[in-house]
């Protein structure tokens, strides 16, 4: 059976903000590299940093809150993020066929010959690829 590291990654970052805790360590690869950059430069994550333990690597996250902390769950910014593509599934779109999340306001992320990217970017390039997941 094979490893889904990009739906680990996304739900060990939805367990973290449901729980809303402030720090998720995931472990870290490329891919897992690649992710959290394009989630810290359009910032839905907060920091980056890289930590090493006993010989293993690990990405830690650092997320963003309001800064009212004292707001019922309900009214709080909640990060919305689904898996698209899958290793059962795989979902592939061209440049022109590429979807708008929330008419632009959310992202999609990619996996194209040139690496990960934003919808924003493959449009600007006129590129397709994967479609890894949805972000809100």
């Amino acid at each position: 059976m094979a490893k889904d590291t990009i739906a680990d990654i996304l739900t060990s970052i939805r367990n973290a903000e449901m729980n809303t805790k402030r720090v998720v360590r995931i472990a870290f690869t490329n891919l897992s590299e690649s992710l959290v950059q394009i989630l810290l430069r359009e910032g839905f994550i907060e920091n980056v940093r890289k930590h090493r333990e006993n010989n293993k690597s690990f990405l830690v996250l650092t997320l963003r809150y309001r800064r009212n902390r004292d707001e019922p769950y309900r009214n709080r910014k909640v990060l919305n993020l689904k898996r698209i593509s899958r290793p059962g599934l795989r979902i592939y779109s061209n440049y022109q066929r590429i979807p708008r999340i929330l008419g632009g306001m959310g992202i999609v992320i990619l996996s194209t010959s040139r690496g990960l990217m934003t919808d924003r970017e493959a449009r600007l390039e006129r590129i397709g690829g994967e479609c890894l997941c949805y972000i809100w």
